[in-house]
């Protein structure tokens, strides 16, 4: 290896996730990370280092967009070139390194991906049952469509941010006994997501193979959905959610690749309900991806509220895909769709406040503090890895500020 990788770095030779980033002395162009450092793409290209498959620079661009547009082959390339570079000792790595390598403590991070659609799912049987028992404790935990299809919602592609953003306390209309008042939420929460950018369009009005779903997706991300829960409460019915959650959703700035998430694949939930044809697979795959959520106070305490992971995902990235498009609805490059909260059987494992507090009623420690929903000045700081043997890759982390 020409660089040296620290053994608990997110960003090994595995991984080589690709973002839009910054640096003092020059605009938002492409990268792909990899230790501390980040590649320059832009420069590569501009070393004529893609040779003839990539015509323009394509890479000096602030969303990675239309690289993604050109297919699974041309991103295959490109991954397998850089990894190629930085195995081999070339002389064009001894020449130009200097060129084309930044440190991420100098960078400024951005979106990845211009978003033109979201779509937000309800993909845990966990978190619906924990829900479902708290908000309708004499019925059935889950609604009677629930294991029948991929439950979604779609959501507001402008306010989604990335890492570093504040998230600014929302104000609604809140049930307050039996006044309704102008209020701060006050019951501020997250959601420990998955996120799956779409790589490939399919037609209006051509729904998408379930066998063939996984070629239209580029990579994974990080996803925290935040959530008003006393301003979704009284807005939710019957149309579902609104204010309470189109204020703010902030993904990582590293897209992890279909590519690297392979070695990954674990078996999925059984599914104890048959389902239609267009929502059967012949093999049930979910990634093997731990993801931590942590809390850090204004006061400078700090604590790991909730270890989750993707792996207990009932409904899977291909059923999502395959129901989203079943009745022919369209989607396009850089589109983005989030998993829904994910939570596992054990308390420690549940993937939001909601669930961790129980609606409130049980605080968290965090040192010598304790919360049931965030306040000002409180940061979420969400990160993964996925492990294997000697191979692990991470999304490194989404961080966020609460502020009034």
């Amino acid at each position: 290896m020409n660089i040296q990788i620290d053994s608990n770095s997110h960003f090994t030779i595995y991984n080589l996730p690709f973002g839009i980033f910054s640096t003092p002395a020059k605009h938002k162009r492409a990268g792909v990370a990899i230790g501390n450092y980040i590649i320059d793409l832009s420069v590569l290209f501009e070393h004529s280092f893609f040779e003839d498959k990539i015509h323009s620079n394509i890479f000096n661009q602030d969303s990675l967009n239309d690289f993604i547009a050109l297919g699974k082959d041309i991103w295959s390339f490109v991954r397998k070139k850089i990894q190629d570079l930085l195995i081999e000792d070339s002389d064009f790595y001894k020449v130009n390194h200097d060129k084309f390598l930044f440190l991420q403590s100098e960078a400024t991070m951005y979106l990845p991906v211009k978003i033109g659609d979201y779509t937000d799912f309800y993909s845990s049987e966990e978190h619906a049952s924990n829900v479902g028992k708290m908000f309708r404790p004499t019925m059935d935990p889950l609604l009677p469509n629930w294991k029948h299809m991929p439950i979604a919602y779609h959501g507001r592609s402008s306010s989604i941010i990335s890492t570093n953003q504040n998230i600014k306390r929302p104000y609604g209309q809140v049930l307050k006994g039996e006044d309704v008042v102008y209020s701060p939420c006050n019951t501020l929460d997250i959601e420990i997501e998955l996120g799956f950018i779409i790589g490939k369009s399919n037609n209006l009005g051509e729904p998408i193979d379930i066998k063939n779903a996984n070629e239209h997706v580029f990579g994974a991300v990080l996803l925290n959905d935040f959530s008003a829960r006393d301003i979704q409460r009284w807005e939710y019915q019957p149309l579902g959610p609104f204010l309470g959650k189109n204020f703010a959703t902030a993904i990582s700035p590293w897209i992890v690749t279909m590519e690297a998430l392979q070695q990954f694949y674990t078996e999925a939930p059984t599914q104890t309900q048959t389902v239609l044809p267009y929502l059967i697979e012949e093999k049930r795959l979910n990634f093997d991806i731990e993801i931590s959520f942590e809390i850090e106070t204004a006061k400078q305490n700090k604590a790991t509220v909730a270890v989750t992971n993707s792996k207990y995902l009932y409904w899977t990235m291909e059923q999502q895909i395959a129901h989203h498009t079943v009745n022919g609805c369209n989607l396009r490059v850089g589109d983005l769709l989030g998993t829904g909260t994910i939570s596992g059987k054990e308390k420690t494992s549940f993937g939001s406040l909601l669930e961790l507090t129980w609606n409130g009623k049980e605080s968290i420690n965090i040192g010598d503090e304790q919360r049931t929903f965030l306040l000002d000045g409180d940061t979420t700081i969400l990160s993964a890895v996925c492990k294997k043997g000697d191979k692990q890759l991470g999304f490194g982390e989404v961080r966020n500020l609460i502020i009034s």
